[in-house]
């Protein structure tokens, strides 16, 4: 029983500690003169549009780029479909 339960326990604590990957899907822009680009970033932390949008504000500014928006968030299943949309942005910041 002590084994059953120390492997539950080992179980347990491994869904705790993995995590998804987690991406976002964005749009940005440079003024004068006008340039717009898609974008595909892996997100650290926590997987929402709001730490998304924290992590890419500073990176897009960084490279004299502003978050416009962030399209979403999405997980490994969606990376293929966007990946030719986003080009030379595929998980560059």
């Amino acid at each position: 029983m002590k084994q059953l339960s120390f492997s539950f326990l080992l179980l347990l604590l491994g869904a705790t500690t993995a995590q998804a990957a987690c991406y976002a899907d964005y749009k940005a822009k440079q003024d004068n003169p006008l340039r717009l680009h898609y974008g595909v970033v892996e997100v650290r932390g926590d997987c929402s549009v709001a730490s998304a949008e924290r992590q890419l504000r500073d990176a897009l500014a960084s490279a004299g780029w502003q978050l416009l928006q962030v399209e979403g968030i999405f997980d490994d299943a969606g990376l293929d479909e966007r990946k030719d949309d986003a080009g030379e942005y595929f998980l560059r910041f």
